[in-house]
């Protein structure tokens, strides 16, 4: 059983089925796995083992029994912010670190019926703000392939769990490419769902107009497989769509003849990275070998992408974050007053990224201000909308790099914050329109780093990511390729 930790989920489900191995195999070769790699790459919080084992046991109890959920006995990691019953969420903050979740996000919950095995705290940048993971009260993930250099973030600890495989599959969110920044820096698969598809009950809030649970996983199947069971209506959120959920693995089995994929220059913006710019062409040629069309299409408004993210995100943190004053959740400064007990406890309990954006948040959002900045950023967000809508309307998917530049060094980014932002400008967009985006390895840097291809979707078109990302993915071996990291195969 040396070798579980390798499979997909997809693989995984199959033995289960077939009963070469048990639920109660695969989490200790989980365990062990992390046990391996996890000195070098701190890429999980916390990982209750005998909770797991137990989950574990359960399952293969009720496989016994006659249970075939799909994900039954599947271990599950979840990024810190995601609320799952009984287990820490800090969502990397001190200020959180006492609090233990009384209840299941619906995304878990549905994990939980369909038979998964929650095991495991992933590292994160803290409340989700940050692209290199570097901003955790934990201290930072780091690279598998390069431990020198960041995971990406804010799903950093997820990606760098599923790409050293010491997680079969991760849950993460993303607000403006927190899953498919580190996806692509980690060489693995990220989906980001439309806004809506997936319910943020029990997602501790950062922006919500923008916050989307997805998940990091070794194929674009197993992303399918994820998706099939999260998706869905809740009535505790009301953003959630009350859609039909399609049948992602029918879709994923159409090859890509005849389809018309739009390849924007927009996002090729100044500055990036030529390793990844050949990378990303030849994915998009090798789409064409596969029966696409290649259009161009226009989107002239891109490049005020991360100016209006910048704005209506920081603008939403100042207000969820009100919230965490030091009366009803985790950690607490006495003051004389409660103002002072709210403005001590958060002084101490946030770190600087966090505090930079609620500053910046609530600037935007007063008297005198908001129709300067906030919205004005909103009329942004409805141009870029429309640019979309635009190109849909020539196109059925598209094509874009993840982000500018492969991963980079710790550190490399962290005194100048405007760098690090600015390396959001291909994952932001989406984010923005409320559209589904696809991180999928599509080759190395010169420095034998990952890049991704971003395939991104119409609202609700997530059955057309997984059509194109498994076509491809299957034409390729990048996705095959493992980091060396705690003596992989």
């Amino acid at each position: 059983m040396s070798d579980l930790h390798l499979l997909t989920v997809t693989e995984l489900v199959a033995r289960l089925t077939s009963g070469a191995c048990s639920s109660v195999d695969a989490v200790q070769a989980l365990i062990a796995r992390k046990q391996a790699t996890d000195g070098e790459l701190h890429a999980y919080i916390s990982l209750d083992e005998a909770d797991a084992l137990a989950q574990a046991q359960v399952a293969d109890a009720r496989r016994a029994g006659g249970d075939s959920a799909p994900l039954l006995g599947v271990p599950v990691g979840v990024k810190d912010l995601i609320n799952v019953k009984g287990q820490p969420c800090s969502c990397g903050s001190k200020l959180l670190r006492p609090y233990t979740s009384p209840y299941d996000a619906t995304a878990v919950a549905r994990l939980r019926e369909a038979g998964a095995v929650l095991c495991g705290r992933l590292n994160m940048d803290e409340f989700g703000m940050g692209s290199s993971n570097e901003n955790s009260s934990y201290g930072p993930a780091y690279n598998p392939w390069d431990t020198a250099r960041v995971p990406g973030g804010s799903s950093g600890g997820s990606a760098a769990a599923v790409a050293a495989e010491s997680a079969f599959v991760c849950l993460g969110s993303d607000t403006g490419g927190s899953i498919r920044q580190p996806a692509s820096f980690c060489g693995c698969v990220g989906l980001k769902p439309s806004y809506g598809r997936i319910s943020r009950f029990g997602l501790t809030a950062y922006a919500s107009s923008l916050d989307q649970i997805g998940s990091l996983s070794k194929s674009v199947a197993d992303a399918a497989t994820m998706l099939q069971v999260m998706a869905g209506w809740d009535e505790r959120d009301s953003t959630s769509l009350d859609l039909e959920v399609p049948d992602y693995a029918a879709a994923m089995q159409q090859d890509l003849t005849g389809l018309k994929l739009g390849f924007p220059q927009a996002f090729f913006v100044e500055g990036i990275d030529p390793d990844v710019a050949d990378a990303v062409n030849a994915a998009v040629e090798h789409c064409r070998e596969l029966g696409a069309e290649i259009i161009d299409v226009q989107m002239p408004h891109i490049k005020y992408a991360v100016a209006a993210y910048y704005v209506v995100a920081t603008a939403e943190a100042s207000t969820n974050l009100a919230r965490f004053d030091g009366v009803r959740y985790g950690d607490r400064r006495e003051g004389g007053n409660p103002e002072q007990l709210a403005s001590c406890t958060r002084a101490a309990g946030f770190g600087m990224e966090v505090k930079r954006r609620i500053i910046l948040g609530t600037y935007v959002l007063s008297s005198g201000y908001y129709d300067a900045y906030y919205l004005r950023a909103q009329k942004v967000r409805s141009l870029i909308r429309k640019d979309f809508e635009q190109a849909f309307a020539q196109c059925d998917a598209i094509l874009s790099p993840v982000a500018p530049t492969a991963a980079y060094p710790q550190g490399a980014k962290l005194a100048d914050p405007l760098q690090m932002y600015l390396g959001d400008i291909c994952t932001v967009p989406v984010n923005l329109a409320g559209l589904c985006g696809l991180s999928v390895p599509c080759g190395f840097t010169s420095e034998d780093m990952p890049v991704g291809l971003q395939i991104i979707g119409p609202a609700m078109g997530e059955e057309m990511l997984f059509r194109v990302g498994h076509q491809y993915e299957q034409a390729t071996d990048w996705h095959t390729r493992r980091p060396g990291i705690g003596g992989a195969a």
